[in-house]
């Protein structure tokens, strides 16, 4: 099927003229991405650039959450302990794809007015939108799962609960999404933002106290070949990829910048997406050193102590405050790490709509929404735990982040297509460089998803 040109700006709310001029297809008609939270943000023109700055801010916090969910955790944790700062290159090429990736998905939802999957629904048949969304809805599930396993683990190590009540409980976040969601946009940003400084505070606290060798740290950066080769080390890389890079994120992003009052003219639209993209890069900044972090603490308080086979958040848990000498270590860890799975519940939610509303055209109330995804990552939860155990916690953790890295290339491969075509993106379609590189990040993700499959059909 032909690619659709995309529907005009809403004329109550744009500020100028259509942003993309054209006619309305039937199959594209309908309500904006996030209809209830649709250009509720208004934008001044006629303020500061700080002001404007400001005012743009919050959607690429919202992103950065699932940057930064408990599934980071194990791989990183596992990684730092058993290899040392080797995996940090790791780290910062996934958040650079990221921070890449994220940009056109900006650009994508304020260029066309669409989220990326109703751009998909457009422009695919309705067979393959079928197999994009289940894709996608696989991904956050096990997106899910991690931010389930996560709080749970934090619970039963602040609480002393057991796993599986803490699992069951997860449940009940949705009351808090729920009220949320009634306050305004603006309210479930600063939400978000306040359990990243959270998160962060309790990390610069620990490096503080870990001592990291940042000698190595920065050698730790540069990529080696080293990383291909190993099969165990690269299915931790890839694990760090999937939970670095999240497909259901792109569909997010392109919709939440809509969440913005800019105008409809060309300047106007240049303009808030310059914004979106700095929004969102300095907020996978903090992305990053978080990321960074809590390898450089399984690196320095682990794996330089000779204590390389701590991949179990519970053990690090465990071994925080004896092996760093100071007593808060710890409780700080499962604070952070709680706040972790809790942020990124909101915007598990928040993905779990755009994507059944953009694919499928399907409104569902969101508490019914949230009981049917996080159902499906609870019940794989309570079967591991009933039948292996809980030390077989963290492995289903990076098992799940494994899972996200392989449905990178159904969510990437849409958004370079659509970000390059004319039709949709009108003057603000991709440059030929822009193309190239977006095209070699592709081709990246399949590359590494293929080495481990060959890796591991060889036994290595």
């Amino acid at each position: 099927m032909s690619p659709r040109i995309p529907p005009q700006l809403e004329p109550e709310v744009a500020a100028g003229p259509a942003s993309v001029p054209g006619p309305t297809t039937a199959r594209s008609a309908g309500l904006p991405s996030l209809p209830e939270a649709h250009r509720t943000v208004p934008i001044s023109n006629t303020a500061s650039w700080l002001r404007k700055m400001f005012a743009f801010a919050g959607p690429g916090y919202l992103v950065a959450v699932g940057y930064m969910d408990p599934g980071n955790w194990a791989t990183d944790i596992g990684g730092g302990s058993k290899f040392g700062y080797t995996l940090l290159s790791v780290i910062l090429i996934s958040n650079l794809m990221a921070m890449f990736l994220q940009a056109l998905s900006a650009k994508l939802g304020i260029a066309s007015g669409r989220d990326l999957a109703q751009a998909c629904r457009e422009h695919y048949s309705r067979r393959t939108s079928i197999v994009l969304w289940i894709v996608c809805e696989i991904a956050i599930a096990a997106c899910d799962l991690a931010e389930v396993l996560g709080s749970a683990v934090a619970l039963k190590l602040l609480f002393g609960l057991p796993l599986l009540a803490g699992v069951i409980i997860t449940g009940l976040d949705v009351l808090i999404v729920l009220a949320l969601q009634g306050r305004g946009f603006r309210i479930i940003e600063a939400f978000v933002v306040t359990l990243i400084a959270t998160i962060a505070g309790c990390f610069a606290y620990e490096i503080f106290f870990a001592q990291p060798i940042w000698r190595e740290a920065v050698v730790g950066l540069i990529p080696r070949a080293e990383i291909l080769r190993n099969r165990e080390m690269l299915y931790i890389a890839i694990g760090i990829l999937g939970a670095t890079v999240m497909p259901h994120n792109l569909y997010l992003h392109s919709s939440i910048v809509q969440t913005r009052a800019f105008g409809a003219n060309l300047r106007d639209r240049r303009e808030a997406i310059r914004f979106a993209i700095l929004d969102s890069t300095l907020a996978l900044g903090f992305a990053l050193f978080i990321n960074a972090a809590i390898l450089v603490l399984g690196a320095a308080a682990f794996h330089t102590r000779g204590l390389q086979n701590v991949a179990e958040i519970a053990d690090a848990y465990k071994l925080l405050s004896p092996v760093l000498g100071v007593s808060f270590a710890s409780t700080l860890f499962a604070c952070a790490l709680l706040a972790s799975g809790q942020n990124s519940t909101l915007t598990g939610t928040l993905a779990g709509q755009i994507v059944m509303e953009g694919f499928l055209q399907i409104r569902l109330k969101p508490w019914l929404r949230r009981l049917i995804t996080r159902s499906i990552a609870i019940l794989p939860a309570v079967i591991v735990i009933g039948f292996a155990g809980e030390n077989k916690v963290t492995s289903l953790l990076i098992l799940s982040q494994v899972v996200l890295s392989f449905q990178l290339p159904f969510a990437v491969i849409p958004l370079v297509q659509f970000t390059s075509d004319r039709n949709k993106m009108g003057e603000f379609t991709n440059s030929r460089l822009t193309i190239a590189v977006a095209w070699i990040v592709a081709a990246a993700i399949l590359f590494f998803n293929a080495e481990l499959l060959w890796l591991i059909y060889r036994g290595q």
